[in-house]
């Protein structure tokens, strides 16, 4: 997980881009726990912006407790998750498509079979026991 990458994403998610210290260590901890996914996502993002450094760039402030993004970190932010346009496309080498890249459909998943067993099973109990709390009660 990129450290820098993900403060500004989570700055940037927050009302005038302001979080206090317990709050972004707080959201640190759930992303950083979150999976691969989101380490897979800052490293591709951080590879856009090679030398990235927050604070020596001016792209986050430290002030009152806390860290605020400015406006030229939501500006680069924006420029790193902006999707490549066709010019960029045709500079890029092409890639190449195989079976193996292509995911693999995801299989249905089987229901068991005794589930309409169990559920009448389920609605007898159910109107059972309302028998037996009507018989109760008067």
């Amino acid at each position: 997980m990129n450290f820098q990458v993900t403060v500004l994403k989570i700055l940037v998610a927050y009302p005038d881009g302001f979080a206090v210290m317990e709050d972004l260590k707080r959201d640190m901890a759930i992303l950083a726990t979150s999976g691969r996914d989101w380490a897979d996502r800052t490293r591709r993002l951080a590879a856009k912006v090679p030398d990235l450094d927050i604070f020596s760039q001016g792209l986050v402030e430290r002030i009152s407790g806390g860290w605020k993004i400015t406006s030229k970190g939501r500006a680069l932010l924006e420029l790193m998750e902006a999707r490549p346009t066709a010019l960029d496309r045709a500079e890029a080498p092409p890639v190449l498509e195989t079976s193996a890249t292509s995911p693999a459909p995801v299989p249905q998943l089987r229901q068991p079979a005794d589930r309409a067993k169990r559920r009448r099973e389920r609605r007898e109990r159910r109107r059972e026991a309302r028998e037996r709390a009507r018989a109760n009660a008067s």
